[in-house]
């Protein structure tokens, strides 16, 4: 997982920084520093992430192949 993907979920969802950190049970804070880059992301924000969405890890493999081709400016569904 990374600051991508995260700020791919909490978009999907249009939650605020703030309102994602309630629901994955987290400070705003470290929202906010993981999406710009200045914190890791540890295995535990990671794992209440999986869990506050219900992610398993098929899911995250097509969400982390939807962020990587919007990264290089590629429609994800062609």
């Amino acid at each position: 997982m990374n600051k991508e993907i995260i700020k791919y979920i909490r978009e999907s969802y249009n939650l605020t920084q703030r309102d994602f950190a309630k629901m994955v049970n987290c400070s705003f804070a470290l929202i906010a520093l993981v999406e710009v880059g200045k914190r890791r992301i540890t295995f535990n924000l990671e794992s209440k992430i999986k869990q506050a969405f219900d992610l398993d890890e098929q899911q995250m493999q097509n969400i982390a192949s939807i962020v990587s081709e919007l990264s290089k400016g590629t429609p994800p569904f062609c």
